[in-house]
């Protein structure tokens, strides 16, 4: 790297969540999200795909949202973490990801997965057993929609003409095998906040998921991992439970219930068990230090669900994030547009 690059890219993460029933304001108070991170440098803001509405909302047309984040954006790169891609047609999923990447200049990131939703898959006719299947299917048709090769039938390529997608496709991955599977595709690893069904604290879990991603990738391109973690700075300890301390007891309660935590979960185990980072940002950097696979991870993508913090809190949050926790780690703004995605 260059000392132009910084040693880590900076992003975050939304579900696209708010509380009420107003979908419209939930969703402006989104997009709001995209204009600060971008006028505060950060370097990628991405959106969750649900279908079934969760808490608050939920976005089920990422690429519709993201189309709009550009026209209001500047430089910030835009992705999906994820795309439940065997739910989409693969080819029109090509399709909405190079017209938005042609409209916001070539900034487009896509990360697919395979999901877990019973109800979704059966609404969109698929055999959710049948989901690793079909991610390696649908990727497999994707990738070559996105290299601007013919596809389904001869003469037929997508349009607009994609650019190079080469190393902006990532996968979400739940395992040390899956990890391998991503390398071997050449697809980018993203790990998700938080490990469900083990024990033991997430970055213990995920490291050697990392490391096998690792190991097995033979590109001659840098691999890029991107860690996805809960961050929420606030003025101090006390002010930042207020704002999220009810939201992940909530959400770790209703995980208990589909056996991915143990049940009657503590306030305090639940915030454990989501691999939380709250507080001042002096102790969130402190805690970051040692975290484990943030040594090897090129991306950092911050989010702050399952909570649901109050709009202004979350912009303070975000602006805590680029300007105190992220600086004291080695991050700096970038100057100029990622447009290689480098």
């Amino acid at each position: 790297m260059t000392s132009m690059t910084p040693r880590f890219r900076l992003g975050f993460l939304t579900h696209v969540q708010g509380r009420g029933d107003d979908l419209a304001r939930t969703y402006r108070n989104a997009q709001e999200l995209f204009v600060v991170a971008d006028e505060l440098g950060f370097d990628t803001g991405w959106v969750a795909q649900h279908h079934v509405q969760a808490g608050g909302g939920g976005l089920s047309s990422p690429w519709t949202f993201l189309a709009h984040a550009a026209a209001r954006t500047t430089r910030i790169r835009l992705g999906t973490a994820i795309t439940v891609l065997p739910l989409e047609d693969p080819v029109r999923l090509a399709e909405d990801v190079a017209v938005v990447d042609t409209l916001s200049g070539g900034r487009v990131e896509i990360g697919v997965g395979s999901g877990y939703s019973d109800t979704e898959y059966a609404a969109f006719g698929q055999d959710v057993a049948r989901k690793r299947e079909l991610t390696s299917e649908k990727l497999s048709e994707l990738r070559r929609a996105l290299s601007d090769e013919e596809v389904r039938t001869p003469g037929f390529r997508i349009q607009p003409a994609p650019g190079d997608f080469t190393d902006r496709i990532w996968q979400g991955v739940f395992s040390g095998p899956g990890a391998r599977h991503a390398a071997a595709g050449g697809s980018n690893l993203l790990l998700n906040r938080a490990a469900y069904g083990f024990d033991a604290p997430t970055d213990e879990v995920q490291r050697p998921w990392a490391d096998a991603f690792l190991d097995a990738w033979d590109r001659p391109r840098r691999p890029r991992i991107g860690l996805s973690r809960f961050v929420f700075p606030a003025k101090d300890r006390r002010t930042a439970l207020q704002q999220i301390g009810d939201d992940v007891h909530r959400a770790a309660l209703r995980h208990a219930e589909g056996g991915a935590f143990p049940k009657g979960l503590s306030v305090d185990e639940a915030l454990r068990r989501f691999h939380s980072f709250y507080g001042h940002p002096d102790e969130i950097t402190a805690a970051l230090r040692e975290e484990r696979v943030l040594p090897v991870a090129t991306d950092l993508i911050t989010q702050f669900n399952p909570a649901v913090p109050d709009h202004d809190a979350a912009i303070r949050a975000l602006e805590l994030i680029a300007t105190e926790v992220a600086p004291a780690l080695g991050w700096k703004p970038a100057t100029v547009p990622d447009l290689a995605g480098a």
